[in-house]
């Protein structure tokens, strides 16, 4: 399931209409990371790039000029290194594969580069990117001291982060549905978890059941670390040790989403290690799921962004006055920010390429309106630690989280992580049915 190199073409001629006339874009891919001696990671591209190129090849560098018009600088082909590193597509695979008009090796970067930039009225790249900006600081010196031989240096930058990140805020037919097939890998691994977990398990054994899944399913990696906290553990948010024995009557919190083409799932469930809700945990369980479909009702084109968030405060607020977990007026505790105590997040983030995936929150000072086309996540959550003494002890060590993945449409909000159990009722159900059956 991949994008098509006319979709690919047409990224970059929308980007270069939005930028200013004679403009060239250079875009640089990431490097090879060392996890130690000499293994290097499992190469992924940067999402930037590869959004515009679909080039998957580490240290490669994208020239965009004209109408769309790409050039790709990479690796070489080599025989003897593909022998012990594995293919390479080269020049000739750059233009035949991904559309480049031309392809150049890497050891013609700098040739390349001065080429492409001489008579450029404007250099656009990502600012950030330290190593590019040195490397164009060069090239626009170079150009600059042969301006009495005819040469002509870009006299305007432009960082393109925020017109690419704009771009991939909102989703093509062809993105939604790798991203719906990698939420439904991500439902299914889920479903695989509630069914596998007993009292006595290392969490990391229960991951490796999501893992299973994944890679079975055609998603070679998750999106992220995935989580996998019992007890306690749920209430650190980005807890990834998942070392520790799973306990009767814990609350297991997993936070795990398959990666399906570079494009990034994102789930969160919280069920009963032994299939079954205690007073406390079901209460406190109930509150996150009322919070969730509040917020829910928010995501709608046209309404603000912040309103999933602020719906989801103001339910969670009142739900924690009623349980006793706070005192004092919903109003005044929401001002005052006191569920932060046991709420401290937002409701959800972009979603795409990346997990926490580009795109402004706001424009002007104000909450963004949800468009057509937008993917978030909606997860609201509860997480009352180990130690706050305030609170009654039944309450202490829970740590709950409900996330799904949410399409804007014009009919509504469309979850692409659809058929995952989050009623009580129906988790503790699958629960029962898997243990019975085992």
């Amino acid at each position: 399931m991949n994008i098509t190199l006319q979709t690919y073409q047409s990224r970059r001629e929308r980007l270069m209409a939005s930028l200013p006339d004679n403009s060239v874009v250079v875009i640089r891919n990431g490097e090879l990371a060392v996890r130690n001696n000499d293994c290097d990671y499992e190469f992924r591209p940067d999402s930037r790039f590869y959004y515009l190129t679909g080039f998957p090849e580490p240290s490669a560098y994208a020239i965009i000029s004209g109408q769309g018009d790409l050039t790709l600088v990479s690796l070489p082909k080599d025989t003897e290194k593909e022998q012990w590193d594995g293919f390479r597509y080269g020049i000739e695979g750059a233009i035949q594969a991904f559309g480049a008009t031309q392809a150049f090796a890497l050891e013609a970067l700098d040739e390349t580069l001065a080429t492409a930039l001489d008579g450029a009225d404007c250099l656009a790249y990502c600012f950030a990117d330290q190593r590019l900006r040195e490397q164009l600081a060069v090239c626009r010196d170079g150009l600059a001291a042969r301006a009495r031989l005819g040469a002509k240096a870009p006299g305007q930058l432009l960082d393109v982060t925020n017109y690419v990140a704009e771009m991939r805020l909102r989703k093509d037919a062809e993105e939604i549905a790798i991203m719906e097939a990698a939420a439904q890998i991500s439902v299914d691994a889920h479903k695989q978890a509630m069914r596998s977990v007993k009292p006595g398990m290392k969490e990391y054994q229960l991951e490796a059941e999501l893992n299973y899944v994944f890679m079975k399913s055609g998603a070679r990696q998750p999106a992220y670390n995935n989580i996998v906290a019992s007890g306690s553990n749920a209430c650190v948010l980005h807890y990834i040790k998942n070392d520790e024995t799973i306990k009767d009557g814990d609350l297991v919190l997993i936070d795990a989403g398959a990666e399906l083409s570079c494009y990034a799932s994102d789930i969160t469930r919280t069920f009963p290690a032994n299939g079954k809700f205690t007073e406390p945990q079901a209460a406190l369980y109930q509150l996150v799921l009322d919070a969730y479909h509040d917020g829910m009702k928010e995501l709608t084109v046209g309404n603000p962004y912040e309103a999933c968030h602020h719906a989801a405060v103001k339910t969670l607020t009142t739900g924690l006055v009623q349980l006793g977990l706070l005192s004092g007026e919903v109003d005044t505790l929401i001002e005052s920010k006191a569920y932060r105590d046991f709420y401290m997040h937002n409701t959800g983030h972009w979603l795409g390429l990346d997990v926490h995936d580009c795109g402004a929150y706001k424009l002007a000072g104000e909450s963004r309106a949800l468009e057509e086309g937008m993917v978030l996540t909606i997860e609201p959550g509860l997480y009352v630690s180990e130690d706050n003494l305030k609170v009654e002890p039944k309450w202490r060590g829970i740590g709950i989280r409900i996330e799904d993945d949410v399409l804007i449409t014009a009919s509504g909000p469309y979850v692409l992580t659809h058929g995952l159990a989050k009623e009580i009722s129906e988790i503790e159900a699958l629960m029962a049915e898997a243990h019975s059956i085992s």
